[in-house]
């Protein structure tokens, strides 16, 4: 049974994810021990195919193991039911996904209401409000999401994952649609929230992307086949290209 250490945002014991497809069983985690600490900055690399985002959706419960545990923020939640994955989500984890996924109808400032609703936090507006200033958006609170950029979306999204109040950030791909200068300080944007003390980890196939991690979880064949410091050190944002 997980008893994470109170220093231990994530615990992952055995965890196994299998799928059946017809006769065939496709495994696409395969019996991964690792432990997170709390306000780290970590990224999980891998190809498209690794186990990286399955990966992600053990450790953010949208989806369950099929043997092993997981353990976040102190809590067991391998064998939650539907109901209290949700209520484990909206109270501790906070999702970034690479679609943006904002609602059309409501400007960036309800966008990042709708979460902090949503996670039952008070005053949502002023924590919406703060959240995009943070983000470098409070000039365009009042604009719809056709009416932003690539890159000011993302920043709504973040925003709102911010406005949560949630210990546990994951990011899928955060940078995967940007061009390079607003990839590169959206990561910036995120290395600030694990200086803040806010756990991040970071799903993504771009190796550059991981020289400025704490830490590097890269994933082959759903195993880890690396854990550690990035492949030569850890590098400053102004020596990343791609």
């Amino acid at each position: 049974m997980i008893q994470p250490a109170a220093e231990t945002m994530v615990s992952l014991r055995g965890a196994t994810r299998r799928y059946e497809m017809g006769d065939t069983t496709v495994v696409a985690l395969d019996a991964v021990d690792c432990e997170i600490a709390r306000g780290s900055f970590v990224v999980i690399l891998g190809p498209s195919g690794s186990g990286k985002t399955t990966m992600l959706n053990l450790i953010g419960g949208l989806d369950a193991v099929s043997a092993g545990e997981v353990g976040v923020d102190g809590r067991n939640i391998t064998s939650l039911s539907r109901r209290e994955r949700f209520a484990f989500r909206r109270s501790t984890v906070s999702f970034i996904f690479q679609t943006f996924n904002l609602l059309s109808g409501l400007t960036a400032v309800e966008n990042v209401q709708f979460g902090a609703d949503v996670a039952g936090r008070g005053d949502a507006w002023g924590r919406a409000s703060q959240a995009l200033d943070d983000v470098g958006l409070a000039d365009r609170a009042m604009h719809f999401p056709h009416q932003l950029s690539g890159g000011e979306q993302q920043r709504v999204a973040i925003a709102r994952a911010l406005a949560t109040g949630n210990p546990l950030l994951l990011a899928d791909e955060p940078t995967g649609e940007l061009d390079f200068t607003t990839g590169v300080a959206i990561l910036r944007l995120l290395r600030e929230q694990a200086d803040a003390g806010l756990t991040v980890i970071v799903v993504t196939h771009n190796r550059e992307i991981s020289r400025v991690a704490d830490r590097v979880i890269e994933v082959s064949s759903g195993r880890i086949v690396h854990d550690g410091p990035p492949h030569g050190g850890k590098a400053e944002f102004a020596a990343l290209q791609w």
